[in-house]
């Protein structure tokens, strides 16, 4: 009888990703995500995200950029870096960085993000060579979990399927945690040619595509079966570690906006609805929230997420 193998920790990496240019300065141009997915026009009636926990599991954060140092509530090392010490979270990729702009920069030098009022916990599960192992990445869904947050935020991915990955995030959407996930920059234009990637695969998980600002579907989003969403993800102007800022490419920049958007949702459906609303109540409002483009389903699952805030309606006498 064969040994039993040891299992392998396998390796998860960023979702690749494209640096346009790294920039310096103040007074930058405002993102045109935020205008195209109407973010502002949600603001006030969601509180710009004021109160909602979102963890960004990825490369780490500059936690002490001027657009972001407000934002943050808590960090957590997974990696093997800086001797495993649990509250050093270097970001030395400058995607983690990037990422957590795109949810909650503050609108210093004009670079504000979709939920600047969002708490954010910067979960490290990503070292300097761009990848992680699998293990890092489930103890920080598990620690989301823990934390009680209401959104998770993952731009990171594996070609494969992983039980014990697929498990620690079904608990976390079980624990009415919305999980947002890049589908991946595997894409070649062709809607037919299927590319899939762990955990945006998951069907429970929310798996997001990238659109340009003039919602052309970026040529690298990957197509499959279970996109849910697209969202603004070329040539995205955010925060950088050393108080910089950089314009990326991805559908990892794509991601925050609708973890972003999800948070305004969760504030504003409260007040509306007088209640909290589950996981799926709120999966069924951002659809609501949603533009169709001229694409397949494919690529573009239920469309661009578009807040633009509904106009109250007389009630109907029957």
């Amino acid at each position: 009888m064969k040994n039993k193998e040891k299992e392998v920790d396998l390796n998860v990496s960023l979702i690749p990703y494209i640096k346009d240019e790294e920039i310096r300065g103040t007074t930058l141009s405002s993102p045109y995500g935020i205008n195209m997915i109407q973010a502002k026009s949600f603001w006030k009636v969601s509180q710009k995200g004021e109160g909602i926990n979102i963890a960004i599991i990825d490369s780490g954060c500059d936690i002490e950029h001027i657009n972001l140092k407000d934002s943050i509530v808590g960090v957590r090392n997974f990696t093997d870096e800086d001797n495993k010490n649990p509250n050093i979270v270097v970001d030395r990729v400058g995607h983690g960085t990037h990422v957590t702009g795109i949810i909650a920069a503050n609108g210093e030098n004009g670079i504000v993000g979709v939920a600047p009022g969002a708490n954010i916990y910067v979960l490290k599960a990503i070292n300097r060579s761009g990848t992680g192992k699998l293990s890092w990445v489930i103890n920080a869904i598990n620690y989301a979990v823990e934390k009680k947050v209401d959104i998770i935020s993952m731009s990171l991915g594996m070609s494969v399927n992983n039980e014990k990955l697929e498990r620690a995030v079904k608990e976390a959407i079980n624990k009415n945690i919305l999980v947002v996930c890049a589908a991946g920059n595997e894409g070649d234009g062709n809607a037919e040619d299927f590319q899939y990637s762990y955990p945006a695969a998951y069907v429970d998980v929310i798996s997001v595509g990238a659109v340009d600002k003039r919602g052309n579907l970026a040529y690298f989003s990957n197509a499959n079966l279970v996109i849910d969403v697209v969202a603004p993800g070329v040539e995205i102007l955010s925060t950088y570690p050393n108080n910089s800022y950089a314009s990326l490419s991805g559908t990892s920049m794509a991601t925050p906006y609708v973890s972003g958007s999800l948070a305004l949702l969760k504030n504003w459906s409260k007040e509306e609805f007088q209640r909290n609303l589950t996981e799926e109540e709120l999966y069924a409002q951002l659809i609501k929230h949603t533009k169709t483009l001229n694409y397949s389903r494919a690529v573009q699952g239920n469309g661009l997420i578009y807040l633009k805030e509904e106009k109250a309606i007389k009630k109907i006498k029957y």
